[in-house]
């Protein structure tokens, strides 16, 4: 029995979109890094982009639990001395609410060159409307747990 490795024009992309309404952060992100890494799909190779497009509406309207609005912290520093800025979570989604699930789908992603074509096919919209309706997006098969 051989192994059969998939080639890049074998391999079919889909679109997805996910409604982010009432979705708890991490668990809605584990699910967007494993559609985007491509680990749903049997021919999943490691080294390869196999994964697919996802397109997140209303972001602005995820949830986290416990005290993470006020607890957790993201850090940015311009390398400046003096450049450190904080922001907690409150902050972040009050501000850009599509920079939240950006920072936590991209932190589980491979830290290399294969990370950083992956995580450009996520799209992320605060509002219900998106541009990408000529893609034919297909409604995420995967159960997700509202709680």
């Amino acid at each position: 029995m051989r192994t059969v490795v998939p080639k890049i024009d074998d391999i079919e992309k889909k679109w997805y979109v996910i409604d982010g309404t009432d979705m708890i952060l991490g668990r809605l992100a584990t699910q967007i890094a494993t559609i985007l890494r491509g680990k749903h799909k049997p021919e999943f190779s490691p080294h390869l982009d196999v994964g697919d497009h996802v397109v997140v509406i209303n972001a602005d309207k995820i949830r986290v639990t416990g005290r993470k609005l006020t607890q957790k912290v993201y850090t940015r520093y311009s390398g400046y001395p003096g450049g450190l800025r904080k922001f907690t979570l409150r902050e972040m989604l009050e501000r850009k609410p599509e920079r939240v699930l950006y920072y936590a789908v991209k932190r589980m992603l491979p830290k290399n060159r294969l990370g950083r074509k992956i995580i450009k096919k996520l799209k992320i919209y605060s509002g219900p409307d998106h541009p990408h309706q000529a893609q034919k997006p297909e409604p995420l098969s995967v159960s997700m747990r509202k709680v």
